[in-house]
């Protein structure tokens, strides 16, 4: 539960919420979806339209761009976020990458999807969001990770990203993160790299993620320490 509470980074949420919000999280399943639509439908403080668990994209670019450097025989490049929430990873793969990305965010929050959607639009007095590479696209949709096949057919994704995905979803259960795994696999090209991003120690994730992933190559990358926090980031990778 210690992991759990440092893991969410509520700076954005006024103070009152913050507090409403860390007793529900401690006393709820964090597989339950009724929890993100209510986390999602908090107010943000001033003109910050996201929420980020862990960090946001400009932390994890350094790690990004020279994956999506080194792929890019596909162009525009398909990345897939898993759970992606109200986070700035898909906005900012998006608005920022120089190299030409297709992203899906897909979340089973109708809230988080409705905001992020008004968000690509300009609602909310924002404005409009617009792409670092002309051909680089952005959408998100409603979708169960665990069951992706309404949304993605195998093999057709490049990169695919977890960041706090399995977190959540192992809190009911170890099943269902084998699930999510194994849906992301499915839908992850032979030579892609799935990434989960986590503050779970190595020694507990990388032999989860070893039996779940039998063909494919594991491997952990540390990140950070951001906010004094050191973070993981595990790659799942197909032969390239």
């Amino acid at each position: 539960m210690a992991a759990l509470r440092r893991t969410l980074h509520m700076a954005t949420l006024p103070a009152g919420t913050r507090r409403a919000l860390a007793g529900s999280l401690a006393s709820s399943c964090l597989a339950d979806r009724s929890l993100w639509d209510k986390l999602h439908a908090q107010p943000r403080l001033g003109s910050v339209p996201t929420f980020d668990w862990f960090f946001g994209y400009e932390e994890a670019q350094g790690l990004l761009l020279p994956l999506l450097q080194g792929a890019r025989a596909a162009s525009p490049l398909r990345v897939l976020d898993v759970g992606c929430g109200t986070s700035s990873l898909c906005t900012g793969l998006y608005t920022k990458c120089p190299h030409p990305v297709d992203v899906l965010g897909v979340d089973f929050s109708p809230v988080a999807v409705g905001h992020m959607n008004s968000l690509l639009e300009g609602g909310q007095g924002q404005t409009p969001l617009r792409p670092g590479h002309p051909a680089s696209r952005l959408r998100f949709m409603q979708a169960d990770a665990q069951n992706l096949e309404p949304v993605a057919s195998s093999g057709s994704f490049q990169l695919v990203l977890d960041k706090g995905t399995w977190d959540a979803v192992a809190r009911g259960g170890l099943q269902g993160a084998y699930q999510l795994l194994s849906e992301c696999l499915r839908v992850l090209s032979p030579q892609g790299t799935l990434i989960q991003f986590s503050d779970e120690d190595p020694d507990i994730r990388l032999p989860c993620l070893e039996q779940g992933s039998q063909g494919w190559a594991v491997a952990v990358q540390e990140l950070g320490p951001f906010r004094g926090i050191t973070y993981f980031a595990y790659l799942v990778q197909g032969s390239h």
